[in-house]
């Protein structure tokens, strides 16, 4: 539908400051799942981690609601104008909401195992999936910000991908003999990682498709 955003939006204080404050949006989640990762998946330690992984998380949920309200306000009094990029990031900043909240739930998932995460067994089970997210926030940052078609659509690839990915490690895992704790724990990553694409590529592929199939991706394809 937008075959260039900023095209759109050029020139418009408004509709600027707010894709401003929507890649500050992304930016944060990013840098919430990796620091997350680095927890959970290496084991590295970081002071204070929990209260920065909170802290940026309620800055996420804020702009998201300020976003929306600003948007309500603009269209009170211009309603005939910009209506669809309105309404087009009333929805995507739903979903770069939803990037902190699995950010924060996998960060929870470190306090529930019972020991550290071993790597050769991670690895084993989940491949390089925390490090395909992470390149799949840099390929939606572009497609959405420059509106790069062509990396909106890699991004579906991206998520078909690691969504297969994650279904084969449910069966593993129902069907392997490893600790309760253990099987949770994988389960639960591998729920976020899954939920964690499809709200990337919601927004990636919300520059190539019309505004009334923006979350449907996966059912036309």
């Amino acid at each position: 539908m937008f075959r260039n955003i900023l095209h759109f939006w050029k020139g418009k204080d408004f509709l600027n400051q707010v894709l401003e404050d929507f890649k500050s949006m992304l930016n944060d989640t990013e840098e919430m799942f990796s620091s997350v990762c680095k927890k959970l998946v290496y084991n590295e330690e970081e002071p204070s981690l929990k209260d920065r992984i909170y802290s940026i998380d309620r800055e996420v949920n804020e702009s998201e609601r300020d976003i929306r309200k600003r948007i309500v306000e603009h269209l009170s009094f211009q309603p005939s104008v910009d209506v669809s990029t309105s309404l087009l990031l009333m929805s995507v900043v739903k979903d770069a909401e939803r990037l902190g909240d699995y950010s924060k739930n996998l960060f929870e998932v470190s306090k529930f195992l019972d020991k550290p995460i071993d790597a050769q067994q991670y690895r084993g089970l989940f491949g390089n999936i925390d490090q395909e997210i992470l390149e799949l926030f840099k390929q939606t940052k572009k497609a959405f910000i420059d509106s790069d078609e062509d990396k909106a659509a890699k991004s579906w690839v991206y998520k078909r991908e690691i969504s297969k990915k994650c279904e084969e490690i449910f069966e593993k895992l129902a069907k392997s003999n490893i600790s309760v704790n253990e099987a949770v724990c994988f389960t639960l990553m591998a729920r976020y990682y899954k939920r964690l694409a499809a709200h990337l590529t919601n927004i990636a592929t919300s520059v190539i498709l019309p505004l009334t199939d923006l979350d449907y991706f996966d059912e036309k394809r």
